[in-house]
């Protein structure tokens, strides 16, 4: 890591130490110069918004079909594509990145320790890991494994020596599990070696009041995944130290997209094009 990116993921670092503060998701290079232009201190990727971009599934159950075949029968992004996307976000931007690095790529621990350092290597300042497996017979790895995966996770940022924040995500709200086991998974996760809880599915003020009171560390939340009345200002006085949007800003951009082409393709008329931004516009923000 040069000396530029050692100074973002420092500055990337310190900010997990107090306040609130956003963190959206981009998919590609443009969609992180738009975002940095807006003034955000730091970026994260979204796995979803990668994946739609390149015509493919984001990573959700796999089709019965394909579960006993691994990720890639399953149409799943695989790693080396992924983070070749987020190399070339990380050197887009002058503002931190944090990777959507999803399971690491892998069930076995030493695989997640293998994404982390390929995480390292593209200059990203932080990344996470999840508990989600994509089966619907096992939903989430098993507590023990999902534990030791944070624990190598941990134990390759501190070998590559670099500043990096390792978030440990867990998705039991998002598989119908209890809060209780939430919190127990995500303070095991802290306790591994994560520097940040990521809990998706965590969207009312009852359920993050009780996250933030319970964990032993930062708590990171997802807004927007379904529209909700929280705001930063409502999320920062319930103590959440960072806000993601996941892929919600992609899908918005994709819904227009749909609708233009619905638009073109029943009636041959043009009125999407009437809020589109101009050319000069993109090319003045792009040129930057």
């Amino acid at each position: 890591m040069d000396s530029n990116r050692r100074q973002l993921a420092e500055r990337f670092v310190e900010l997990h130490k107090e306040g609130c503060f956003l963190l959206p998701n981009a998919w590609d290079v443009g969609s992180a110069k738009v975002l940095e232009s807006a003034g955000f201190s730091a970026l994260a990727t979204t796995s979803a918004g990668v994946a739609f971009s390149l015509g493919r599934p984001d990573h959700d159950y796999f089709a019965d079909a394909a579960a006993g075949a691994g990720a890639e029968a399953a149409g799943r992004v695989d790693r080396e594509t992924m983070l070749g996307r987020v190399r070339e976000i990380a050197g887009g931007v002058a503002v931190p990145v944090s990777a959507d690095l999803e399971d690491g790529y892998g069930e076995a621990p030493e695989v997640v320790a293998e994404t982390i350092g390929a995480a390292l290597a593209t200059g990203v300042a932080g990344g996470n890991i999840e508990d989600f497996t994509g089966e619907r017979a096992r939903p989430l790895y098993e507590h023990a494994l999902a534990v030791e995966r944070i624990r190598a996770a941990r134990e390759a940022v501190d070998g590559g020596g670099e500043p990096f924040v390792l978030v440990g995500r867990t998705d039991v709200l998002l598989v119908g599990g209890s809060l209780d086991e939430c919190v127990r998974r995500a303070n095991a996760y802290l306790a591994a070696g994560a520097d940040c809880a990521f809990v998706p599915g965590a969207a009312d003020a009852a359920t993050i009041g009780t996250l933030v009171r319970e964990l032993d560390g930062p708590l990171n939340v997802v807004m927007g995944l379904t529209g909700n009345a929280l705001g930063l200002a409502e999320l920062r006085e319930l103590g959440v130290r960072r806000v993601t949007v996941g892929g919600s800003i992609a899908r918005a951009m994709y819904r227009r997209l749909v609708l233009a082409a619905r638009e073109l393709a029943e009636s041959g008329t043009f009125s999407y094009a009437e809020d589109q931004m101009s050319q000069g516009e993109l090319n003045s923000l792009f040129e930057k």
